[in-house]
């Protein structure tokens, strides 16, 4: 479990995203886009491009709109080119952020992420300040009631797996980014089958945030992935489930 923060599980709870339903799409769009235009068409040959169609569908996304968005990101039909940006900075109580964007303007993307991070007491930082603490890993999630625990954790560390991490929901699955494929495939072959499945930037350290600061960084988040730009959001802050009812 060492290493593992909380924050994506606190993003299901809010579903701060799931209503906003419209903006899902768009950022999934652009993924898929970029994933085509770098590495083709075909997901079996393209895994960032697989990764993409799965959380497509995994929101529900129409097989047309990805279908369409495959077509222009291989120049099959005109369309933008988004750049990969990675902007680096801290929010309150001193949380690390590293908040990933697709973007067709620098400037403008840059701006808005600069304004929402100061808005909420965040600020943004250079190149470097943050990332040394977060790692690229493959996330691959179960619901818990779904599935034997120890049957899945002694297939997944056989198959090549760092770590599985046992919630009372769900249970995770922690790959090296470079097994992350094989091994969602190899589990996929012994029959179990994943809710989720997701490329994430895990932190070797977590900070807790309680009262205004916990409060501030749950609106700076928001306001961070509203933005159409902004494709995720890292950070390695966690929050009591105690805390958190607060602002339920």
């Amino acid at each position: 479990m060492s290493g593992h923060s909380k924050w994506a599980t606190i993003k299901r709870k809010k579903g701060a995203l799931d209503a906003k339903r419209g903006k899902i799409f768009t950022k999934l769009i652009r993924e898929i886009q970029t994933a085509a235009r770098l590495g083709g068409g075909d997901a079996d040959g393209n895994p960032r491009l697989r990764l993409a169609i799965d959380k497509a569908r995994e929101a529900n996304m129409p097989k047309d709109n990805i279908d369409r968005a495959i077509k222009k990101g291989m120049g099959g039909a005109e369309g933008e080119a988004f750049e990969e940006v990675f902007y680096e900075g801290y929010g309150p109580g001193g949380a690390a952020l590293l908040i990933e964007a697709l973007t067709d303007n620098r400037n403008r993307t840059a701006g808005d992420v600069r304004h929402a991070l100061s808005k909420h007491s965040g600020n943004l930082g250079s190149t470097g300040c943050v990332s040394y603490l977060f790692e690229k890993k493959g996330m691959i999630r179960f619901a818990a009631s779904k599935i034997d625990v120890d049957t899945l954790m002694e297939a997944a560390l056989e198959v090549g797996a760092d770590d599985v991490i046992e919630g009372t929901e769900e249970v995770s699955v922690v790959t090296d980014f470079g097994h992350f494929e094989p091994v969602r495939r190899a589990l996929g072959e012994k029959g179990f089958t994943p809710t989720s499945a997701s490329i994430t930037m895990e932190p070797s350290t977590t900070v807790t945030l309680i009262g205004k600061d916990a409060e501030l960084m749950l609106k700076l988040s928001d306001a961070l992935e509203d933005l159409d730009d902004v494709q995720n959001v890292y950070a390695n802050f966690d929050i009591s489930e105690e805390e958190m009812s607060r602002f339920a």
